[in-house]
């Protein structure tokens, strides 16, 4: 039985373990935020103190979401030490929705700071339709690029249900409710409806893509029918401006920002959550001991000193 003559760490040994552990990690993660080693790359700032630098966004994969990347984007626009953006593409595009919100964020950070684009082993489709508000876009000559059009499949399983016996019935407010349904052919109605769909999202696509590259809209109407090409050919029809590398659009957003020498990088945005996440530098200093206690804690239920977490 523990005397009251003990020590707190010799009465309860377990919690007093735990303890230290939760105020070395406190105490760690609160220098890392002082200084912002937590930028994935980038250099950390003392407060007060000014440093500048290039922000770097990565926009990999296919695309299906955009929260991410246009947040970091908004935090690029608002952050006075970051004097320039390389946007680092190697997608292949993705759905329609997420591509266009992030070529509206890039159009909006390039109202505010220079922004270039570099294109590694693939930007094409809304991974091209993402760079083409930068200010001047970067390709490999053997990049595959374009693609600007608009693609939408629907599977029909109709054959495949009536050899086993199954049927659908569908009960709809009007003609047009289950257009693209796979338990039925398209009527020509509904295949009209959906090319009209289909249409007017590459009337936007390619609209969009000629006003950004400055190109007439019968320039882009052209190519505007999905095809690939590579960055030599895009080079030619003005998708392009300059064949090169990463380095090469680092070197150019120098010559527009006067920096010189080796420009620290914020680079961005972070993947997935964990230690990563949980260390984010834009969280805030209470919300980050809080979220340090619930990461070290949570799970555990009873301690070894028998107290309950709540």
């Amino acid at each position: 039985m523990p005397s009251a003559n003990q020590s707190f760490a010799q009465r309860r040994p377990g919690l007093f373990g735990l303890c230290i552990a939760v105020a070395a990690v406190i105490l760690v993660v609160g220098v890392a935020a002082a200084v912002g080693v937590w930028s994935d790359g980038g250099i950390g700032r003392f407060p007060g103190v000014s440093s500048s630098r290039f922000g770097l966004v990565r926009i990999e994969g296919t695309i299906t979401e955009s929260e991410k990347t246009v947040k970091f984007l908004r935090e690029l626009r608002e952050d006075d030490s970051v004097k320039g953006v390389v946007l680092r593409i190697n997608s292949p595009g993705g759905a329609f929705g997420p591509s266009q919100e992030i070529y509206m964020a890039v159009k909006k950070l390039g109202r505010v700071k220079p922004v270039v684009a570099s294109f590694s082993a693939v930007a094409a489709s809304g991974g091209y339709y993402a760079a083409c508000p930068a200010g001047r876009i970067f390709s490999n000559p053997g990049t595959i690029t374009g693609s600007i059009g608009v693609m939408s499949q629907m599977a029909n399983v109709t054959e495949l249900l009536q050899k086993l016996g199954v049927s659908f019935e569908s009960l709809t407010t009007g003609r047009l409710k289950d257009a693209g349904s796979p338990f039925k052919p398209l009527t020509p109605e509904q295949r009209a409806y959906l090319e009209g769909l289909i249409n007017d999202l590459n009337k936007q696509f390619s609209g969009d893509v000629a006003r950004e590259r400055k190109l007439t809209p019968e320039a882009v109407t052209a190519i505007a029918d999905g095809r690939a090409m590579t960055g030599a050919r895009a080079k030619e029809l003005g998708l392009v401006d300059v064949l090169g590398g990463q380095e090469d659009a680092i070197d150019y957003l120098k010559e527009q920002t006067g920096l010189t020498g080796d420009v620290p990088l914020l680079k961005g945005p972070k993947k997935g959550g964990g230690l990563s996440e949980l260390f984010s530098s834009s969280t805030r200093a209470a919300d980050l001991k809080a979220s340090v206690l619930s990461w070290l804690l949570s799970g555990l239920g009873d301690t070894p000193d028998g107290v309950r977490l709540p």
